[in-house]
């Protein structure tokens, strides 16, 4: 297989002409379809809406029970008791919501929000316009290019990125090294970011990226983008979940376990951890 896979190499040549009218015009339409889309996606939208003190004090505050649970551990039972117990409370009552009346609100009202249903518009445009030009390329891609090995990496890798860079070519017995045009296809999709940044600013929308991750977050929360978000079912959810959490102080008996860690003390105290 060694030997194989060596001859394989030694024979392998590519032609100049695919650099130049393959490997160099994927990745300059590319970036020239990114900058298209940002520029259209402002014509379309508008310049984003400033966003309201309020709003922003709802995300943070439901933010802040989401670092709560993830890092209960770092903190002393009663500080995280009396922390438990404010926000709870607060979620409860809908300290943190921007209309207090919208507890008795349903979702056909939030919906039914003229504010929310611009919000859903310009939601349903930009994911428009993320799937329209990443869609026309990958077909331009696989009806033009399907098979061509464009370019070979300069550093060693293993045989797990084979899968990931040989997309569309059943050869297993080629060198991981070799990238397919599918391949560099995903490699200039999570690439670009960058380069995007560079010309766009940060906050930009070329990157197909933060749509596709933006779309399986909703997805996962069975939202559709654009939709208004219910922050009192989040806090109420919020609730639950601090309420049942267990929680275990890291610096619990912390200096009977580094003396015994180190063999100065015998164990001698009740500890759950080893």
């Amino acid at each position: 297989m060694g030997g194989l896979i060596e001859s394989t190499d030694q024979t392998m040549f590519l032609d100049p002409a695919i650099r130049n009218w393959v490997l160099f015009p994927i990745t300059v339409i590319m970036v020239l379809v990114g900058v298209f889309r940002h520029q259209l996606t402002i014509l379309m939208t508008g310049q984003p809406a400033k966003p309201d003190i309020k709003e922003i004090r709802q995300g943070k505050a439901l933010m802040r029970g989401h670092t709560l649970a993830q890092n209960n551990s770092y903190i002393p039972t009663a500080a995280f008791i009396e922390r438990k117990k404010y926000l709870c409370q607060a979620y409860e009552d809908g300290t943190y919501l921007k209309d207090k009346t919208s507890k008795e609100k349903s979702p056909t009202d939030l919906m039914a929000d003229p504010k929310n249903m611009e919000a859903m518009m310009d939601g349903m445009k930009k994911q428009m316009m993320g799937i329209i030009p990443q869609t026309l390329i990958m077909g331009w891609i696989q009806f033009f290019f399907s098979g061509f090995i464009l370019i070979k990496l300069p550093f060693p890798l293993g045989l797990r990125f084979k899968q990931m860079l040989q997309s569309g070519i059943m050869t297993p017995n080629m060198d991981v090294r070799w990238v397919s045009s599918i391949s560099w296809y995903f490699i200039n999709l999570f690439g670009l970011r960058g380069v995007f940044a560079l010309l766009l600013g940060g906050e930009n929308s070329a990157d197909g990226t933060r749509d596709m991750t933006a779309m399986s977050t909703m997805g996962a929360m069975g939202q559709q983008p654009g939709q208004p978000q219910d922050f009192n079912k989040q806090f109420l959810g919020m609730k639950d979940n601090l309420s049942i959490i267990y929680h275990e102080w890291d610096l619990e008996n912390i200096e009977q376990r580094v003396l015994v860690k180190y063999g100065k003390q015998a164990r001698i105290f009740k500890s759950t951890r080893k």
